[in-house]
């Protein structure tokens, strides 16, 4: 790979390593020659991807930590220094929509609990904020650093039955160019801070409302290729290259950018 697009050497923090969209840039990563520090809630289920990694030659360290407490968060940053001695990507994968959180087709937003509201928008506003806030100092300090935060395509335009993480989406993108304005600001040209915004991707968190248990495809998904032009489901390896651009020299003078890696879905009208 051309050098200017390289990340070896670097250390990566992957919040929801253990998750589909986590666990696919951690193995992403570690091909390319970075050190994955792999974050999630529950070590087991980290082990299991961490195991993995190891067994192809990756520097790999799992640490236990939940992205929405902070004193949890500078426990992990400690360790990190303690191995690493520097923090250099900040990758903000936790989050994603709660089923309870995801209204049916026949329920209004008045229908909605406000404790599943709440958890949501915590979890998919708060679970990156307080991670950015941790280890994004530690980036301040430094002088150099990139963070990626993930939004989503809800954030550009309305999509029935998820208000919550509709809004937590859209707050992270305003996060996001808020953040990229500051620490350009305060702390010079090289700490950036961009996200991408996933179009549809088939995971355990939305399979059911897309995908029918005879394995066809639910009238919600029919209307998400309607307005693909591409005329499909992404896979989650092609957000892989995506991250790692953001995340390279290649992108140095890239901040506040919101890149959408969607097939096309929000260039398209439909029509």
């Amino acid at each position: 790979m051309n050098e200017i697009f390289s990340i070896a050497g670097k250390v990566a923090i992957i919040t929801g390593a253990s998750g589909v969209l986590g666990g696919s840039l951690a193995k992403h990563f570690v091909k390319q020659g970075a050190k994955v520090v792999a974050i999630g809630r529950s070590l087991e289920k980290l082990q299991s991807i961490t195991t993995e990694l190891e067994n192809v030659g990756g520097d790999v360290l799992a640490i236990e930590a939940n992205v929405l407490d902070i004193p949890s968060l500078e426990a992990a940053s400690k360790k990190i220094l303690e191995k690493y001695a520097k923090i250099d990507i900040l990758l903000n994968i936790a989050g994603g929509n709660l089923p309870n959180a995801t209204l049916t087709a026949e329920q209004s937003f008045f229908d909605m609990a406000m404790e599943a509201w709440d958890e949501v928008t915590d979890l998919n506003i708060n679970g990156s904020v307080y991670p950015s806030f941790v280890f994004g100092k530690i980036m301040a300090n430094t002088g150099s650093g990139s963070i990626v935060n993930v939004s989503s395509m809800a954030a550009y335009s309305a999509i029935t039955r998820v208000a919550g993480y509709s809004a937590a989406k859209t707050a992270i993108t305003n996060f996001t160019q808020w953040l990229a304005s500051d620490v350009a600001l305060k702390f010079g040209d090289k700490i950036r801070v961009n996200a991408i915004a996933p179009g549809f991707f088939i995971g355990d968190q939305n399979r059911k409302i897309l995908i029918n248990e005879d394995g066809t495809f639910t009238d919600r998904s029919k209307k998400v290729i309607a307005k693909t032009p591409m005329g499909r489901f992404g896979d989650a390896d092609e957000l892989n290259g995506s991250v790692q651009f953001l995340c390279s020299d290649a992108a140095s003078f890239i901040t506040g950018a919101l890149l959408p890696v969607d097939g096309g879905f929000s260039a398209f009208s439909g029509v």
